[in-house]
Order: structure tokens, then sequence, then C-alpha cells
């Protein structure tokens, strides 16, 4: 799973990528336009975003995402503790807010509630679509309760088409998701990867859920 940290403390950024890095994969910025032109690539399963940053605040990144219709959940970071604040966050579109100082213990606790509600993770950090079966910390993808042998880089995609099922994703946002910005790869590689993903889960019936949109991308299809 991604999560976007958008922090200009920088001392306080490195501190929240080393507390999450174990379990997610973490991209940062620390002013609000480069925050917002990331969280606007739409691949991201949760933004940690601080209100009082340099060039743009907090409140305006959300309230231009929310107008682009990008629904992704957002926990406020702040040292502002005011219930205005926290009203206004919220009425903006925000789904959580976490007052600095805060243990790393709540803030990862914050954040799994979060993935729970919007259905990104279960109880058990699982993800399913039909009979297949997504362990997230083992990268281990199950069919029917058998094992599958997945590369993570195909985990990653197939775990990020089962999350926005019944959604068109670019290639563009699969690549940024999966391979990210600066790989050194290009974007064919999206279309080499669906097609060993579809390979595997031929036997299974499951390979025509993965479906083609001309000159766009790839969508799953809602079951």
């Amino acid at each position: 799973m991604k999560v976007l940290v958008v922090e200009d403390n920088v001392s306080l950024l490195e501190s929240i990528r080393q507390i999450l890095e174990d379990e997610y994969e973490v991209d940062t910025a620390s002013n609000g336009e480069d925050g917002l032109f990331l969280a606007q690539q739409s691949i991201y399963d949760i933004i940690l975003l601080d209100v009082m940053l340099p060039g743009m605040d907090g409140f305006e990144i959300i309230r231009q995402m929310r107008e682009a219709k990008i629904d992704t959940s957002v926990l406020f970071l702040t040292a502002k503790d005011s219930l205005e604040d926290r009203v206004k966050g919220l009425e903006l579109g925000g789904d959580d807010y976490l007052v600095k100082p805060f243990q790393a213990a709540e803030l990862k606790a914050r954040i799994r509630a979060l993935l729970r509600r919007s259905g990104i993770i279960s109880l058990k950090q699982g993800l399913k679509y039909r009979r297949i079966e997504l362990l997230e910390r083992e990268k281990d993808i199950l069919i029917d309760g058998e094992p599958i042998k997945f590369t993570v880089k195909q985990f990653e995609l197939l775990e990020y088409l089962i999350q926005n099922k019944g959604k068109i994703l670019t290639r563009e946002q699969i690549f940024d998701r999966v391979w990210g910005f600066d790989s050194d790869t290009t974007i064919a590689i999206v279309e080499v990867f669906v097609h060993h993903i579809r390979k595997k889960l031929e036997p299974f019936q499951y390979h025509k859920d993965i479906q083609t949109v001309r000159g766009i991308g790839y969508m799953l299809k809602q079951p």
C-alpha cells in the first residue's frame, strides 16, 4: 500500500517515513504545490496532510482534491488544535484529524482505521476479489485457499486493480503507483505485466475480468 506524507518540517517528515516504511511504501512532499501535484495523481491509499504549508495550505489542497473527485482518505496532521480548525478540515473532506505531537502507535492505528473504513484492508489486512485473496503483509495470493506464485510487482499491480475494481485506471496511474515516478523502466512495462497476470489467472477463469480500455488503460470488472 502507498502513503503520501505532505509535511514541511523535514525532521518530522523523516520520522514519519521511518515509522511507516516497514508497512507501507511512502512518498513525501514538503510544500503545498508538490503535495497537490502528487495527490492529483490518485495513486495513494491514504494521504497524511499538514495544514500549515509553504505556498499552499492543507485546506486548499484537500479542497482542490475533492473538487477533482479524488476521494483518497486524508488524515490531517497539524499543531493546530482549535475546534474551528478541526471542523474546517473535516467539512472540506478530511477523514480524520491528529494533533501534533503524536505517538507512532496512534498514527499507525489511525491509518489502519481509515484504510479499513475505506475498504482497502480488512481486520486481517487482507483483500478479496471473488475467490482471490491477497495477503498484504506476506505478499501472498491465494485462490480457493491455494497459493499462486506472483512476483512483488505483479502482486502490487493486481492489488491496485482490486482496490479500484469497477474504475478505469490509466496506464500512467498504474505505472506511477507500482513502479514510481523515478523508475528507469518505461510505461510499456504495464502492458507486459497485465499480460503475465492474465496468464496466471486464466486457469481460474479470471483473466477476462481485467478489461482493456482502449487508448486509456485497464479496469477490473466489478463482481
